[in-house]
């Protein structure tokens, strides 16, 4: 593809304004940066710029040709993208925050629609259905229902855990359709990861504007700042490397792949049931609590919600709201494809 040489200052306004958008729907459960980028139209020139961090980039770097590495990468593109999804980042976890402590059965109802629209936009582009295909479905709904019967995944600190999440995190950037949020779900760092991680770096880069440097003798913020750099790192990896293999694989085997999230997703839907109670761990009558003072969550109890409850009413509004958003999103993305 030919990569655009030259932007006006709209042009990476606007960038910067899809960049925003795309790291908005990395953070929601449900919802695919990829799909952004290519409802809006820069996926391709995304996805050719990952292809082209290379040994050959590598060696343009290392012999000191700067300018040639910087063009070669696409790298004025790609600084304009992440920026937007870096500010998106750090606002919309602070607003998500604040939802999920005040709104949760809402916030929950909200991406329960997500993730309802994007089984359908992921169905819309699955081509003839076949029994390879059929038989991949069925793969991967069984391991969503594994998964949806499953405990919820308890918070995982460790490094080397925090590195591969990065490495699945970033997936929704690469593969439309794929939420890599929902799958942080799944492993139960999503909250740790796209939420507290990102609430502390706010403050710390607060406290730097500040002059305040006493977060280096913080045992808490400094365990975060190693949770934060792994995730970095196993997200660079992710973009680097696992764009080069899903690349590959997505070229020669596109509809297999397209089935396997198909059914995934859809046999993972219990996992995002709004109305569930939380069943916390009780040891001697007595909650059991971790490190922070926080009551430990063993499980969930699901149950059929009161239709003669005004809130449930609500939350119904809002799962409609969430598949709307899809729905919107896959009828642009025609309407896009038509005008090619």
């Amino acid at each position: 593809m030919q990569l655009q040489s030259t932007r006006t200052f709209s042009d990476r306004i606007l960038l910067f304004i899809k960049g925003i958008a795309m790291g908005g729907a990395n953070k929601i459960p449900g919802v695919s940066g990829g799909i952004v980028a290519f409802v809006t139209g820069f996926y391709e020139e995304l996805i050719f710029s990952f292809k082209r961090i290379n040994t050959k980039a590598f060696r343009l770097l290392f012999n000191g040709r700067f300018k040639s590495f910087l063009q070669y990468v696409n790298f004025k593109f790609l600084a304009i993208i992440f920026s937007g999804s870096l500010f998106s980042y750090f606002s919309v976890s602070l607003f998500l925050d604040f939802l999920i402590r005040n709104y949760e059965l809402f916030v929950w109802s909200f991406f329960f629609g997500l993730i309802i629209g994007s089984i359908y936009y992921i169905a819309k582009g699955c081509e003839k259905l076949n029994n390879k295909s059929a038989i991949a479905i069925i793969i991967g709904i069984s391991i969503g229902v594994l998964i949806s019967f499953l405990p919820p995944a308890k918070e995982n600190t460790n490094l080397s855990f925090v590195f591969l999440c990065g490495i699945v995190g970033v997936s929704g950037m690469t593969i439309p359709g794929l939420s890599g949020s929902f799958i942080l779900i799944l492993l139960g760092n999503y909250v740790l990861l796209l939420i507290d991680s990102v609430n502390i770096m706010s403050k710390t880069i607060l406290d730097i504007f500040a002059g305040n440097f006493d977060f280096i003798h913080n045992t808490e913020r400094l365990k975060y700042f190693k949770i934060i750099g792994a995730f970095t790192a196993g997200s660079a990896f992710g973009l680097i490397v696992t764009s080069h293999i899903l690349g590959y694989v997505i070229k020669h085997w596109n509809n297999i792949v397209t089935a396997i999230i198909l059914g995934f997703i859809t046999g993972s839907l219990g996992n995002v049931w709004p109305w569930k109670e939380k069943i916390y761990k009780i040891l001697n009558n007595e909650f059991v609590m971790d490190n922070q003072g926080n009551k430990i969550l063993k499980n969930y109890k699901r149950y059929i919600p009161n239709s003669n409850e005004i809130e449930t009413w609500y939350a119904i509004a809002f799962i409609v709201f969430g598949i709307s958003i899809l729905v919107v999103i896959e009828y642009y993305s025609r309407e896009n494809k038509s005008t090619l």
